[in-house]
C-alpha cells in the first residue's frame, strides 16, 4: 500500500475517487522509461491515465515536456517518488494545452510518472500525447549523485573544505575522475571511498606541471555505491570543476586488468569487433585439473575464433585457431593444469589486432571431473612428475599404473631396480590395454626406460611394470623398483 497515499492525492487533485483502484497492480505493471526518450500514448474514457517508472539520482535535473498530438485532450502530469510523495504536479502551461517543467530529484530511486486527462475517469477530453524527458544535468551541490561523463562546478573554502558526491559503479568499470581548479589558489585533492568508507584511491598533484588532481584508470572491484571526496591541500581555496568519465575499454572482460570470472561448467557469450578484438576471462584451477576450453562462433558475423590459455601473468601456455568441431571454431582440449593458481583465457580472432573478422561467440570452460573413473581397481593413478615404488616377485609378477595423456605430450617412464636381481621391463598400453610401446634394458644395468615418447592420442594410458620373461635371460628375477613418470619438452 506504499503508493496508496500518492494515488489518493492524485484522486483528490482530479476530484475522482476512482483513481484509487488497485495501486499495487499499477505499480507492478508500470513500464520503465528512460530519462532520455520520447513516449507516445493515448488517453480516453477507457484509459484515462498512463503510469511509467523512471530511475532518478539525487541532484539530477529532468525536464518534462508533455504535448497533445491530436484530439481535445486536456493533459495533467504528476510525478511521485518511491515513497509515494508528490514531487511534481502540473496541469496546463501558460501557452496552451501541455506541460513544460523541470524537476530536481531529491533522492535516488524509482519515480512514478503519471500522464492523465483532467478529471481522470470523470473527464471528458481524449486524444494522443507525447511525453519527452530530457536530463539537463546534475546539481553542483554536495550530496548529488553523478553519472558517468557528468561534470559539476564546486567551491572549496574554510567554511566548506570538503564536498561529497556519490556514483554507482559496476565491477570492472574503468574510470577517470578529475578535479581541476577554475579560480583562486585551490590545490585540489581527490579521494575515492567505497560504501564501507574505505579509501580505494587518492591523488593530489596529477603531474609536476599542475596542482590539479586526477585519478586515472581506477578499476572498480565491487559493484555498488562509491563516494568522491573533493577537498584541498593545506589551506588553499577556490572553485573547481569535477568530472567522472568511463574509459573506452571499461567493463568486465574488456581489458586484462579486469578479466571476467569464469567457473568450470560455465559458458559466456560475447562479441568481437575491430574496436574490441579480444576479451579476457579468469578462472581458478588446481594442479592436475584436466580442462577443455571451446570458443564457438555465433550466427552473426564472420568471426574466425582464436583461443589463448595464459597463466596468471598472461604468459601464453596454449593457443588454438580452428580445432573446433565447426568451421572457424577454436578448441583447447584436455589440458592438464600444471600448478594451482589463477589462469586466464583470451578470446580473440585470428591475427588479433591485425585480423579482419568479427561477430558473436560462445566461450565454455569444462573440466574432466573423474578421468580415472573407469580405471581397473588394481591400477595406481599417476600424474606427470610423480613416482611410485613396487616389488616384483613370484607372487606379484607385474604392477599396473594409469595416467591421462594428451595428444602431442612427450613422456619418459623409467623403472629402476632398488634391490634383488630384478630385470625390469616396461610396457605402455592404451585405453584398451593394447601395447603401444615397450622397453627392456634402455635404462642400463637391466633397468627399463621409455624415453621421449610422444602420446599419439588424448586419453587414458597404462604402464605395466614387470620383469623380463624371455628365454635369453632369467625369467624369474625379482626385487624392488622405483617407477618415475615425467613429461618432457616437445
Amino acid at each position: 500500500m506504499k503508493l496508496l497515499c500518492c494515488f489518493l492525492l492524485l484522486a483528490l487533485l482530479a476530484h475522482s475517487p476512482a483513481v484509487l483502484s488497485q495501486p499495487r497492480e499499477i505499480e507492478a505493471r508500470a513500464p520503465a522509461a528512460r530519462q532520455e526518450g520520447l513516449i507516445s500514448g493515448r488517453l480516453d474514457a477507457a484509459n484515462p491515465r498512463d503510469v511509467y517508472t523512471v530511475e532518478g539520482l539525487r541532484g539530477e535535473v529532468i525536464r518534462f515536456e508533455l504535448e497533445v498530438t491530436d484530439g481535445d485532450l486536456d493533459p495533467v502530469l504528476s510525478v511521485f517518488d518511491n515513497s509515494g510523495r508528490l514531487a511534481l504536479h502540473r496541469d496546463d502551461s501558460a501557452s496552451g494545452l501541455g506541460v513544460q517543467h523541470e524537476l530536481t530529484m531529491e533522492n535516488s530511486g524509482r519515480y512514478f510518472v503519471v500522464v492523465a486527462r483532467f478529471g481522470y475517469r470523470l473527464g471528458a477530453t481524449a486524444g494522443g500525447y507525447e511525453l519527452r524527458m530530457t536530463r539537463k544535468g546534475v546539481l553542483s551541490e554536495g550530496g548529488s549523485t553523478l553519472r558517468y561523463n557528468d561534470s559539476v562546478i564546486g567551491t572549496i573554502s574554510d567554511a566548506n573544505a570538503e564536498v561529497f558526491y556519490t556514483f554507482e559503479a559496476v565491477q570492472g568499470d574503468i574510470l577517470t575522475i578529475s578535479m581541476t581548479r577554475s579560480s583562486g589558489t585551490l590545490d585540489p585533492y581527490l579521494q575515492i571511498v567505497d560504501s564501507e568508507r574505505f579509501e580505494i584511491a587518492k591523488n593530489d598533484d596529477h603531474s609536476r606541471d599542475t596542482r590539479n588532481a586526477r585519478i586515472e584508470g581506477l578499476i572498480i572491484e565491487r559493484t555498488g555505491p562509491y563516494i568522491i571526496v573533493a577537498t584541498r591541500y593545506d589551506d588553499s581555496a577556490g572553485s573547481f570543476v569535477l568530472s567522472i568519465e568511463e574509459a573506452a575499454n571499461s567493463g568486465m572482460g574488456s581489458t586484462r586488468l579486469a578479466p571476467l570470472p569464469l567457473r568450470y561448467g560455465e559458458s559466456r557469450t560475447g562479441a568481437l569487433s575491430h574496436a574490441q578484438y579480444e576479451r579476457f576471462y579468469s578462472f581458478e584451477a588446481a594442479a592436475g585439473d584436466l580442462i577443455t576450453i571451446s570458443m564457438n562462433r555465433g550466427a552473426n558475423g564472420d568471426l574466425d575464433s582464436f583461443l589463448i590459455l595464459a597463466d596468471g601473468a598472461y604468459a601464453t601456455i596454449q593457443e588454438d585457431d580452428d580445432s573446433g568441431a565447426e568451421f572457424q571454431d577454436a578448441l583447447i582440449t584436455d589440458y592438464r593444469i600444471p600448478a594451482e593458481g589463477m589462469y586466464h583465457i583470451i578470446a580473440t580472432r585470428f591475427d588479433r589486432e591485425r585480423g579482419a573478422t568479427g561477430g558473436d561467440y560462445r566461450l565454455s570452460l569444462d573440466i574432466l571431473d573423474e578421468p580415472f573413473v573407469d580405471v581397473p581397481v588394481d591400477a595406481v593413478s599417476m600424474s606427470y612428475g610423480t613416482s611410485a615404488t613396487g616389488k616384483i616377485s613370484a607372487d606379484n609378477e607385474a604392477d599396473l599404473y594409469a595416467f591421462y595423456g594428451r595428444r602431442g605430450e612427450v613422456v619418459s617412464i623409467s623403472m629402476t631396480r632398488v634391490d634383488g636381481n630384478l630385470d625390469a621391463y616396461l610396457e605402455l598400453l592404451n585405453a584398451a590395454q593394447e601395447v603401444v610401446t615397450r622397453n627392456d634394458d634402455s635404462g642400463g644395468s637391466q633397468n627399463s626406460l621409455i624415453d621421449n615418447f610422444s602420446i599419439p592420442a588424448t586419453g587414458m594410458y597404462y604402464i605395466k611394470a614387470r620383469r623380463y620373461s624371455g628365454t635369453d635371460g632369467n625369467p624369474d628375477s625379482a626385487g624392488s623398483y622405483v617407477l618415475v613418470l615425467a613429461e618432457r619438452a616437445g
